[in-house]
């Protein structure tokens, strides 16, 4: 089996060594985390995977399954600066991105001055993001994808490495804003929360109504996160997971021979799904402990990556019929 890569690959040694050591790092994250955060491993680790791989996430569920507490703890484990946006309707582009204000020194001179918002910041969590307007919303766009913002028709760049972790409630719709689809193909992974098994429900109940509360503390800094993202793009890449990278994503999309795609799908995934699968894939291969992806790795965050990219026609939600439903009779075919 033949190995690419997108970037120059390290010796084998030095891989290996990289690899044992990120994977330490790793598992001193994740058992961090379980301090906090009790059950939910598979919301822990798309989360993670996905800021692993230097992309960004949307967390679904309803109120109160621990989704701002998942995000501000990670920002405490990952030594990450971090703020958080509460969306609300009547929320402008300003109160994220920063303004000019007028200053006056002792002589009397005038100047303008540009006041961040809480945009620069290295994990920016943008809690209940569709109850914001789409020209709020907008205001995500350029930085998500680019990792800059213009002001006053400057370009201001933001920390890196940078994330969004937003949250949004999939029951409650009346007053919010449909995200728009750009806006979502920016997020590398959806992430649903659903609620706790029970085990992890009686410990919720225990470990959170007493006098102490457990807190998380840092393992990494933002300099070690971006050596990980960087070794992650360094890992090769086998033929067969490329290939299966690209049929997948090319039989979600209508038009390409699928029958089950053509008949309930309206719209499917572009080019950056494919993208966020080749790195996803790694960081699962990384986190579980392997030097390589394999095609489990591909279909096991299909979902992740491919639900939010994809549209189903009225008539297939008139069936019933759902895209996580599709993405599964997709997988299961190949």
């Amino acid at each position: 089996m033949t190995a690419v890569t997108t970037s120059e690959p390290l010796d084998e040694a030095a891989m290996v060594a990289a690899a044992e050591s990120a994977l330490a790092d790793i598992a001193a994250i994740r058992q961090e985390v379980a301090k906090v955060i009790f059950g939910q491993e598979a919301v822990v680790e798309q989360t993670l995977l996905a800021v692993l791989s230097g992309g960004h996430a949307l967390l679904v569920g309803v109120p109160g399954l621990a989704k701002t507490k998942l995000v501000t703890t990670l920002g405490s484990v990952l030594g990450l600066d971090a703020a958080r946006v509460q969306f609300t309707p009547d929320l402008m582009p300003a109160d994220i991105l920063g303004s000019e204000v007028m200053d006056q020194d002792e002589s009397g001179k005038r100047s303008f001055r540009f006041v961040q918002g809480p945009i620069f910041t290295q994990l920016l969590m943008a809690d209940e993001i569709n109850r914001a307007s789409p020209r709020t919303q907008s205001a995500l766009l350029q930085a998500m994808q680019e990792y800059h913002v213009s002001v006053a028709g400057k370009r201001l760049d933001l920390p890196r490495p940078f994330h969004v972790l937003a949250t949004q409630n999939p029951l409650e719709q009346e007053g919010t804003y449909p995200l728009p689809e750009a806006q979502l193909d920016r997020f590398l992974m959806q992430v649903d929360v659903p609620y706790p098994e029970l085990a992890a429900e009686r410990q919720i109940l225990l470990e959170t109504t007493g006098v102490a509360e457990r807190t998380a503390g840092r393992v990494i800094d933002a300099n070690r996160l971006a050596e990980i993202q960087g070794l992650i793009r360094k890992m090769p890449v086998g033929e067969t997971v490329v290939e299966a990278i690209l049929n997948l994503v090319r039989a979600a999309r209508p038009g390409h021979g699928n029958e089950l795609t053509d008949r309930n799908v309206s719209w499917g995934p572009g080019p950056r799904a494919g993208q966020a699968l080749m790195l996803a894939t790694r960081a699962r291969a990384l986190y579980e402990g392997r030097l390589a992806p394999s095609v489990d790795d591909v279909h096991a965050i299909a979902e992740a990556v491919l639900q939010h990219r994809m549209a189903l026609t009225f008539a297939a939600r008139a069936e019933g019929m759902t895209v996580k439903s599709v993405i599964a009779g997709i997988v299961g075919r190949k």
